[in-house]
C-alpha cells in the first residue's frame, strides 16, 4: 500500500531566503490544518533548523515539508561536518546565558518527534507534528 504523502515544499535555501521560507512553510502548515500555538511553535522549530544549517551547515541547505496522514513533517538538510555524537546526546535544556546550543534543543521541545542523521557530509533532521489536535482552552 502506497504512504499517503503530499510535498508541500521543497527548496534550497542560504540566508537570503529563510524569512521568506519560514513565511511559505506558515502559510502551507496553516493551510495543512495547524493552528495556534502548535502553528507558532512548529514554525519556530523549523526557523531554528533553518539558522543551523545556515551558521553550521556550510550557508545553505535543502528544506522539504510534506503532509501525511494526520501529521506534518518537516526535513532540512545540510552539507556541513555533521553534530558531534556529545552534542547530538545533549538533551538538557541550555544555560540561560548561553548564546548558542538552542536550535536543536527547541526544535526538539517545539515539536512532537524529531530525527536527526549527521555525519562528516551534512546533517538531516526531520520534525514532525500532529495535525488535528484541538487547542488546550487558556485557563
Amino acid at each position: 500500500m502506497p504512504i499517503d504523502t503530499t510535498l508541500l515544499i521543497a527548496e534550497a535555501f542560504d540566508q537570503a531566503q529563510v524569512t521568506e521560507l519560514r513565511h511559505s512553510v506558515t502559510s502551507c502548515a496553516h493551510a495543512a490544518g495547524l493552528r495556534g500555538q502548535r502553528l507558532d511553535d512548529f514554525v519556530l522549530a523549523i526557523n531554528e533548523l533553518l539558522t543551523n544549517a545556515v551558521r553550521h551547515g556550510g550557508g545553505r541547505g535543502w528544506l522539504r515539508l510534506w503532509r501525511q496522514p494526520g501529521r506534518l513533517i518537516c526535513e532540512v538538510a545540510d552539507h556541513g561536518r555533521g553534530i558531534s555524537p556529545r552534542r547530538l546526546d545533549d538533551r538538557s535544556r541550555p544555560a540561560p546565558d548561553t548564546a548558542g546550543g538552542w536550535g536543536l534543543w527547541l526544535a526538539r521541545e517545539l515539536s512532537d518527534a524529531m530525527d536527526v542523521e549527521t555525519g562528516p557530509g551534512g546533517t538531516t533532521v526531520r520534525i514532525s507534528t500532529a495535525l488535528g489536535v484541538r487547542e488546550r482552552a487558556p485557563d
